[in-house]
């Protein structure tokens, strides 16, 4: 599902000569996914924001206009406006092409919104990014003691747990566009994990982690979520290698990585606790 809803772009005539023959492919694919677009809208200083709209501008004076007035903005970098100031900006991109998708921009108006980025789905679930008001469901996933026997428990006050999960999404996903995000039931919509990739202190190599509810424990969901993940990690992110740790009593997760055909790297002590180290080769 696209937030995006419309493209509105305002491209100097050095912006419309840079983009060229790829403008028109640009355009056809936006519209293809059901997304207006519109060339050479001029934003006016006292412009109103319209949900669902992003603008690209490769004029810095009209990003100023558009990002204080609390309009979603995506700069466009070419050679004849480099020297020109668009820090304003959270995105740019150096072209106007087929690459420059719908997705792509509807992350970045999602980005520019503090709007949750779906990540991808399986059969069953859609894995996006966390969002503070999955806390709550966090709580009741975390209430059940088998979840915890493995895994660090939530903060006590959920305020900070809120304030944790707003830092994570402020901080982690802006930086690295990765990390650890929520399963959602597709069938149900209901919250029902969380799963994702994160560096561990002292290893260079990410790492896999997951959790599945008690109630749709039993169902598969832990390795179909990972088997996506891992999918996800290969072709968008370029990553070759994942690890996962696990403790050597939590035998459901043992179970979930030798379904991901994860080799043993034996065994490793971190703070006092033991893991088995398994790692996932995306060339194998």
């Amino acid at each position: 599902m696209f937030y995006l809803k419309e493209v509105r772009m305002v491209l100097s005539e050095a912006g419309r000569r840079e983009s060229g023959d790829g403008l028109k492919d640009f355009i056809h694919g936006i519209e293809e996914n059901g997304i207006k677009c519109r060339v050479n809208e001029i934003p006016e200083a006292d412009c109103i924001v319209s949900e669902g709209t992003l603008w690209i501008t490769d004029i810095a004076e009209a990003a100023e206009i558009l990002v204080t007035r609390g309009c979603a903005a995506l700069a466009y970098l070419h050679n004849n406006n480099r020297q020109e100031n668009f820090a304003i900006c959270q995105y740019a991109c150096e072209s106007l092409s087929e690459e420059t998708d719908a997705v792509y921009l509807d992350r970045v108006y999602r980005r520019c919104k503090g709007l949750p980025w779906d990540i991808l789905r399986t059969a069953h679930c859609l894995v996006r990014e966390t969002t503070v008001a999955d806390v709550e469901a966090f709580y009741r996933i975390y209430s059940e003691p088998s979840i915890t026997e493995y895994m660090d428990r939530l903060y006590e006050n959920p305020e900070e747990e809120r304030a944790y999960a707003q830092d994570y999404i402020d901080q982690v996903y802006c930086f690295y566009n990765f990390g650890i995000w929520t399963v959602v039931e597709r069938e149900s919509g209901e919250v029902i994990g969380r799963a994702g990739i994160c560096y561990r202190e002292g290893y260079e190599t990410p790492e896999l982690g997951f959790v599945i509810g008690v109630p749709w424990q039993g169902r598969g969901y832990a390795t179909e979520v990972c088997q996506g993940i891992l999918e996800y990690a290969r072709e968008e992110l370029g990553m070759t290698e994942i690890l996962a740790f696990v403790q050597p009593g939590n035998l459901a997760s043992i179970h979930v990585c030798d379904k991901l055909g994860m080799e043993n790297l034996g065994r490793v002590e971190l703070q006092g606790q033991e893991y088995i180290v398994r790692v996932w080769n995306a060339d194998l």
